[in-house]
Order: structure tokens, then sequence, then C-alpha cells
């Protein structure tokens, strides 16, 4: 929270109603919408306004992706409030976080508190999976845990990626980006794992490159030798782009001394480029080189997936789970592929063995849940539909849950 002239904290604290208090927001809330939150404001006595001005009190900045504009500036609610501010005026700003513990209000429904899998990320932020997986690797996301290898992460963060990376594609500056969040970060200095630690450079074809304490990294995690760092930008200018090593797939490369992770990286970098054809001829060349590893695997049957060769990807997925019985990602997608191909009966025991290692996994609830009603079983898909409900209660899924427990009680 901003060090302001009024201390709204107090005022809060000793009375349960913003009595007086004016209330603006800007950027995408995580927690509710927009609506829901100026029915909020006046349920507790004030005034919601659909814009900042000189009688505004408070502004609260939602934290689904930050307040960032198209070409990469803070909203410009913020900046107005900024400018009130230092004008001595009695407005302060606050993280969506802040607000509702000031108002001792935390909806059970709360995105920031709960944890996804890259499968409902996918369905709530229209993110690709494998997306999802680039950004891990490359550490511009970390997950919060890991249960047999599957990632759960917090929304936020995935959110405020997407966004940063968004911008990047678009030409935005990269500097322009880092100062932006620097911005942010003094308004706000509590928000969570501050996305400015992370330095983003873009690259040719909407290609990123990260730097961390120990250098640089392309998306697919492999580590780039810095040969010419960057020189000292001037005070008003910071550099958009890095030299960096060539691509492992530079033909000047001698491809005879590589090892099965370098195969692996290289077959990771081309599916992320689409490139499928050779993406899978790079994996299969890991897996020469060390085919117990589960991981490779699957990653070869997501890129035969992709390339609609179900049946390849089927095997695969198979290999994937005889290796490594508890690799939970691998059941499910052996089970999503095989409901494809026209097989429920099979599709349910991959979700059920999910399940059984993992009873909380959200994915397998959700897809056990589809598979059984094909099955004429709906009772029981109900209850999986409801299990599905208590970890996800806004996204697409959830949605489809509840068409499907019409009539039943809801959560």
């Amino acid at each position: 929270m901003t060090d302001l002239p009024i201390d709204l904290t107090t005022s809060l604290q000793s009375s349960p109603i913003l009595q007086g208090e004016r209330v603006a927001f800007t950027g995408t809330l995580a927690s509710m919408t927009h609506r829901q939150a100026m029915e909020l404001v006046e349920q507790h006595g004030g005034i919601a306004m659909q814009h900042v001005g000189q009688i505004t009190t408070v502004l609260v900045v939602g934290e689904e992706g930050w307040p960032l504009e198209p070409d990469g500036l803070p909203s410009s609610k913020l900046e107005h409030a900024r400018q009130l501010h230092d004008k001595g005026e009695p407005i302060q700003i606050f993280s969506e976080s802040e607000w509702l513990k000031l108002l001792g209000v935390e909806p059970p429904e709360r995105r920031s508190h709960q944890l996804y899998t890259p499968a409902m990320l996918c369905q709530l932020l229209n993110i690709p999976v494998h997306e999802i997986r680039r950004w891990e690797r490359a550490g511009l996301i970390k997950s919060v845990k890991k249960v047999f290898r599957l990632p759960y992460f917090q929304f936020e963060e995935v959110a405020t990626a997407r966004r940063l990376c968004e911008l990047a594609a678009s030409g935005v500056r990269v500097d322009q980006i880092a100062a932006s969040l620097e911005r942010l970060h003094s308004l706000l200095p509590n928000v969570v794992r501050p996305v400015e630690q992370l330095e983003i450079l873009a690259r040719g074809s909407n290609r990123l490159v990260f730097r961390d304490e120990s250098g640089l990294l392309e998306p697919t995690g492999q580590r780039l030798f810095d040969f010419d760092p960057p020189a000292a930008a001037a005070e008003d200018e910071s550099p958009d782009t890095i030299p960096m090593r060539p691509s492992l797939s530079d033909e000047t490369i001698d491809r005879a001394r590589w090892t099965s992770e370098d195969w692996f990286h290289e077959g990771c970098r081309l599916t992320d480029a689409n490139e499928l054809s050779s993406a899978i001829e790079a994996l299969r060349l890991a897996i020469i080189n060390e085919p117990l590893n589960p991981m490779y695997h699957f990653h070869l049957a997501d890129a035969l997936y992709r390339q609609h060769k179900r049946d390849g990807a089927i095997e695969r997925y198979h290999v994937a789970v005889e290796l490594d019985h508890n690799f939970l990602e691998a059941w499910t997608q052996l089970g999503c592929v095989l409901a494809e191909t026209g097989d429920p009966a099979s599709a349910k025991d991959a979700f059920q063995i999910a399940l059984d290692l993992h009873p909380e996994y959200p994915d397998a609830h959700f897809h056990l849940a589809g598979v059984l009603e094909q099955l004429d079983r709906s009772d029981e898909a109900a209850e999986h539909w409801r299990a599905y409900l208590e970890f996800d209660q806004r996204g697409p899924w959830a949605e489809i849950a509840r068409e499907r427990l019409l009539g039943e009680p809801q959560i």
C-alpha cells in the first residue's frame, strides 16, 4: 500500500463499512467481476466510481495480469491516481489482496489462494498447455508444488506472464515493460513474486530470452553463452535484445557430439516453434541415447498428438507410464487420447489410476466424469463433476460441470 496522507487502514479497522469513501478499480480483478466489486463497495457504505477523479479516495488494482495498457504503460487510472497523490489529494492505492484483507472479505472462489494445473490454466487463460510448460522450463513461472511431476501454479503469476509475453510479442520495447513494472512495484510493493525480477528480452519472431542471476536462458531452459554482454546503456536507454549464441539447430553445430539432453531441448524448441516433424526426429534421437527417460517419451507423445498421430501418441504415453507408473500427466493425456479415439472404457481406467495416485487431481475428476457419462453411468459421473467444483468454481470447465449437474445441489 502506498504511503498517502489519509490512513484508510485505520478507518477500515474501526468501522465495518466504507462510509464516505469513493472507490474506483483498474485492471482485471482475480477474485470477482468489476460489477461484483462495485456492489461490495456499496454494501460497505462506499460509493463505487467508474473513473478516477479528485473526489476519488481509493483505487483498487486488479491482480489478473496487472494493469498494463497495450503500449506497455501503466493504466491511465493508475497514472491519474499517482498524479492526484503527488498534488496532495487524499487518495490511496491498494492491491486487490490488500483491499479484500482490509474489508475482511475472502470470497471462497478467490483464485489467488487456489492452485491450478496446466490444463486448468489452459482453460482459464486460453493458453496452450505446451506454452505453460515452456514458460516453466524457462523460469518465467514457477510451480508452487509438484505431485508426481504434475506442477501446480498460482493464477496471478501465469496471468502476469501471459500479459508480459503478449506485450513483448506485440512489439512493446522491453525497457518500457521493465519501467512500467518498476513503477507498479513502487506503488504496490507487496505484489506476489514481482515479475520485474526477470528481465524479459525479445529477440526476433516473438522469441523470448530470459536473464537470471546465472546468465541467459532460452525458452527451452537451455543455458546460453553471453559472448558479448551489452554495454552500459545511456541513462534513457535500455537494450531490447542481446547477442546470443546460435540455435542448436544451426548447421555449423557438430550434432555428433550432442547428448540426449541436447536433443531433448532441441525437440522442445522445435515443438514450441510448431516444427513438429523435426521435433519428433529430435526427440527420437534423445530416446535412442536415453531410452528409459519417461519425460522424453511424454514429450514425443505430445508432439505426435499435435501432428494428429494419435496411435503413436497412445503408444508413447503407455511407455511413459510403464517407465514411471506415478506419471500423472501421462496417465491423464493417455486417457484423453483414448477417449478421443472412441475407447471410453480404457480412458476411464487411465483416469481412475491417476485418481488412485492423487485423489485431489482436478483434471482427472473432470475427464473421468465425461467418460462415465459416455458409458451411461451418470450417477457416478455426478460425483466427479461435484468433486471438480471443489477445486474450480469460475472457469469454463466449472461451467460445464454445473451444466451436467442441473438439478443437482450446487456448491
